[in-house]
């Protein structure tokens, strides 16, 4: 009852016109770069790091809220259409909805896409407020051993998880830990790998490294790939539903939220899985007709999955919220905001800031009600934007991401350090590592410094001290699983 009147309160913060108009501003930005193959909600969030200077916090992260939402909209938008999916968890929409689209119905595909995520979206956000307060109030007891395993298991998590190879991931989070030693050491007052730059003291802000990364490395990546011609789009008129088109939705809607919440609420559990579960589920289970349509445009394929895609969104949430854990890029970049005004996710947050919190979550369900009302009637309108010449939007996305990062200090030494980040966020993604374990090594990696130099201090020096938790002992065995799992599994895959 306390969190429902919690939430009732959080209503009344992002119901004022302000925050609809971020919520409304969030969601459309959001569905326009999930529509642009190559930019995705990270990008985005990313790019918009700056206004963390000038606008509330509960009008920004209502805002960035909405953009996560909506870039998990939009993506599907591109993969029934264009065949290119605009996330990597709406790769599995494609399979079928291009196909769909192909004979001539993507406008049901883009209807059950669409429907399917504001039902999954709410459901799931519905279960998002039950679920953070009790995480909560199991984490409100955690010491300083406890949260270094935490880290390890975010550390081991996403490097394993969202990379082709576990070595890969490692040599990532590897790049993000030494981006993050740079500065002066809280502790003894030393400098370190500042190279001699004075401005470089304070350590290289995290703005910059999100966006140089994410953004300018992605739009120098992509740019360089991507034909200077208009790719081809599947035409569409408004979307709908008919009947039978319904009944054989209504189903994989539901199980769908339920594989995607709990794998987006898992470290590293992300979209990419469930969305891939859901599809072989749908498949497993279909019969009659939609057995005979499964790989030439079934509508269980897009309706299953794009509900997963959706409800790992919110599910996405809760350790970010609760614990402090990003389980996501979109969550990494989020997570820098929240250090941008100062503050920290964690137990704390909702004792300290519950109107900040509860306004957040209230305004996912604002949002997703905005998603529905934009994406049905506006789907042709979304189509039109996929006709943009790619060097102007990418010329664009460079500028921008440079205006921002010299408003930050005003100085030459930011614009620098940026375009440095920029080239190595390319040569990561052309030598195939993730960008994802990197930022979270840069955020992280001082709070698990911090954390494991309080642990030692406790135990004057003892390193068992970190294995005397229970709470710890579990996490670094998750940690340790998250490694080994995928190295067995590629050693069974071989025999």
């Amino acid at each position: 009852m306390e969190s429902f009147q919690l939430l009732i309160d959080g209503f009344a913060a992002a119901l004022t016109p302000v925050n609809l108009l971020y919520a409304l501003v969030g969601v459309t930005l959001g569905t326009l770069v999930g529509v642009l193959p190559g930019i995705g909600p990270a990008m985005t969030v990313a790019l918009l790091l700056p206004i963390t200077f000038t606008v509330p916090p509960a009008s920004a992260f209502i805002m960035f809220a909405g953009i996560y939402y909506g870039g998990m909209y939009g993506g599907s938008t591109t993969s029934i259409l264009l065949n290119t999916p605009g996330e990597s968890s709406s790769m599995i929409t494609a399979l079928e909805g291009n196909k769909m689209a192909r004979r001539g119905r993507a406008a049901q595909a883009l209807a059950t896409a669409a429907i399917g995520s504001f039902v999954a979206g709410t459901l799931a956000t519905a279960l998002l407020v039950v679920a953070a307060p009790a995480v909560v109030a199991f984490a409100i007891s955690f010491g300083p051993e406890d949260y270094f395993a935490l880290a390890i298991l975010a550390f081991t998590a996403v490097s394993s998880v969202l990379s082709r190879s576990v070595v890969r991931g490692l040599a990532s989070l590897g790049l993000g830990l030494v981006i993050g030693l740079i500065g002066i050491d809280q502790q003894t007052g030393q400098a370190r790998l500042t190279l001699g730059i004075p401005q470089l003291l304070d350590g290289i802000d995290v703005v910059i490294v999100a966006v140089g990364l994410f953004a300018l490395g992605e739009a120098l990546y992509v740019a360089s790939r991507l034909r200077h011609t208009p790719p081809e789009v599947v035409p569409v008129g408004r979307a709908w539903m008919g009947r039978a088109d319904w009944r054989r939705s209504w189903a994989p809607w539901l199980r769908g939220t339920a594989l995607g919440f709990p794998f987006g609420a898992l470290p590293g559990g992300g979209a990419e899985i469930p969305t891939f579960l859901s599809y072989a589920a749908e498949k497993r289970l279909a019969k009659g007709v939609a057995k005979e349509e499964y790989g030439k445009g079934a509508i269980e394929g897009v309706a299953g999955p794009e509900a997963a895609n959706n409800a790992s969104a919110a599910g996405t949430l809760v350790p970010l919220l609760t614990l402090g854990l990003p389980t996501s890029a979109t969550a990494a970049i989020m997570l820098a905001a929240f250090q941008q005004y100062g503050l920290q996710p964690g137990p704390q947050l909702f004792d300290h800031n519950p109107a900040l919190v509860w306004g957040m979550i209230a305004s996912l369900f604002i949002g997703n009600t905005m998603l529905l009302v934009l994406n049905l009637p506006l789907a042709p309108l979304w189509a039109r934007v996929l006709r943009i010449q790619r060097p102007y939007l990418y010329a664009g996305i460079v500028l921008f991401a440079a205006l921002g990062v010299y408003a930050l200090n005003g100085t030459v030494v930011d614009l620098f350090v940026l375009f440095v980040l920029g080239l190595l966020g390319y040569a990561m993604r052309r030598f195939g590592l993730p960008i994802a374990p990197a930022v979270i090594g840069m955020i992280l990696g001082p709070m698990a410094e911090i954390q494991l130099r309080r642990a030692l201090a406790i135990g004057a020096g003892d390193v068992s001290v970190l294995v005397r938790s229970p709470v710890a002992v579990v996490l670094l065995l998750l940690a340790a699983l998250a490694l080994l799992v995928p190295v067995f599994r590629r050693l069974a895959t071989r025999r």
